[in-house]
């Protein structure tokens, strides 16, 4: 049984603050903040991956000194994940770079992999850094959570200041704890109703986005709440604050409940404080969404507002359809799309392509039963319905890669895909055509070769 909290007091508010300044004036030591305050904020956890922790641990050495130590090596999280399964010698050299600066500054949390040939001989190896933060307990409500990669936002979903920064500010964190923020101001989503069966959190973050555009956010706080929200697991939580950066957001933010103090404390025992906006919280606009009211969408070719109904995208041919990434890969997100196979009891009309996020996402494809489906297993449902082998776990063709990457878009094919963006050459081919939907939609349209509305196989 959790304890009861309460929110974090922040000495004597005149103003009421919402959770993001509560959370920003905390970290600075202040006892209220405002929007446009310009802050120093103490960091609880930094980021990095294979992509971009070469040229942070440079900038840290360049202007701290060879010879100089990292702030806390304890709150330093490094994750290779993007460009790993591939013969790039440049890709593999950035892992070899990254275990050189971890074994250096000894780095608590390097999540290594050292034998591409099977990624299950390297226990350390974890994939997808914004959903392998999440499992390995390093997001923590109350807390901030930097990382050097645009998704970082998806923490926002325990409860805490998630965002991503570029290697110059993460360096100087590397170097300080440290960082220089902007309080941004909070949009308010208030989600209610009851979610049809048919609906994921990526119709709803799809549904927002096409509303407010992919610069409606900018620079600005996406706070969630409602009804809807509350009713949501944690992964489907984290499938909606990861998003908010296509909004133009800062981050994105979700109040925690039981169902996010059973995920943490199952994971760390670190403590946490959590924080809840203030009745009288400013915010500077007010969406209100009836979900029971709301139709699987897809966003269309090249932006992830492009919005359109599914069932409007019916002529929509198709060459295949992708299943992973920090957006659309996790155990959840393969267990929807199993369940729609299985219901519909058909095999697949185009290459269906499978990558887990994570090494434990990978295990539970083909450990865990799919409810309803007599015991069987998504791996077996995936291979009854003729879709790929699922593959290695990581980042894979979500952001194209090296040409060798499974399932990157290497002709200019029409995908629809679980993933966050569709800008052209997003998946590799610069003249490829991303459709971007949910687990649902995905195998419902891998079903007929076609964009497909998920409810044509779904009760």
């Amino acid at each position: 049984m959790a304890p009861q909290r309460s929110s974090s007091t922040t000495g004597s508010v005149k103003t009421g603050m919402t959770m993001t300044e509560k959370i920003l004036s905390k970290a600075a030591e202040k006892s209220q903040v405002v929007p446009g305050d310009n802050i120093w904020v103490n960091v609880d956890v930094l980021m990095t991956h294979d992509v971009c922790g070469p040229g942070a641990f440079g900038i840290f050495k360049r202007e701290f000194g060879e010879k100089a130590k990292v702030w806390d090596p304890e709150k330093i999280v490094v994750i290779p994940d993007h460009y790993i399964f591939t013969t790039d010698k440049r890709a593999n050299r950035n892992v070899d770079i990254m275990r050189e600066h971890c074994r250096e500054q000894n780095i608590k949390y390097f999540y290594d992999i050292t034998d591409l040939g099977d990624f299950r001989a390297n226990p350390d190896y974890k994939g997808v850094c914004h959903v392998a933060l999440a499992q390995e307990g390093h997001c923590r409500p109350g807390e901030v959570l930097l990382g050097t990669d645009s998704h970082t936002c998806t923490a926002g979903a325990f409860g805490q200041f998630a965002t991503g920064i570029g290697n110059t500010d993460a360096g100087f964190v590397l170097g300080t704890g440290k960082i220089l923020l902007k309080v941004p101001p909070t949009m308010r989503f208030i989600l209610d109703g009851e979610m049809p069966s048919y609906l994921q959190a990526k119709d709803l973050i799809l549904q927002i986005i096409g509303e407010i555009s992919v610069a409606g956010a900018t620079y600005k706080t996406m706070e969630f709440s409602g009804t809807t929200i509350e009713s949501l697991t944690m992964e489907e939580r984290m499938t909606l604050c990861n998003m908010v950066v296509e909004a133009g957001g800062k981050n994105g933010v979700i109040p925690a409940d039981a169902t996010t103090f059973n995920y943490v404390e199952n994971r760390t025992s670190v403590p946490f404080e959590p924080v809840y906006s203030d009745g009288n919280a400013s915010f500077v606009a007010d969406y209100r969404f009836d979900v029971s009211k709301l139709e699987p969408v897809v966003a269309k070719p090249h932006s992830p507002d492009n919005r359109a109904l599914a069932r409007e995208c019916k002529d929509v041919k198709i060459d295949r359809v992708y299943i992973g990434s920090c957006t659309g890969g996790k155990t959840e997100d393969f267990m929807a799309a199993a369940k729609l196979f299985h219901a519909a009891g058909k095999q697949v009309k185009v290459p269906t392509f499978l990558v887990p996020a994570t090494q434990k996402v990978w295990m539970d494809v083909y450990a865990l039963p799919v409810p309803g489906a007599g015991g069987k297993t998504c791996a077996q449902i995936f291979e009854e319905a003729g879709c790929d082998t699922p593959t290695n776990p990581s980042c894979g063709a979500c952001l194209g890669g090296p040409a060798d990457t499974y399932a990157r878009l290497n002709e200019p094919q029409v995908c629809v895909s679980t993933t966050n963006r569709n800008f052209p050459g997003r998946m590799g081919h610069k003249e490829g055509q991303i459709y971007l939907a949910s687990p649902y939609t995905a195998a419902a349209s891998a079903l007929t070769g076609h964009v497909t509305d998920p409810r044509e196989f779904l009760q």
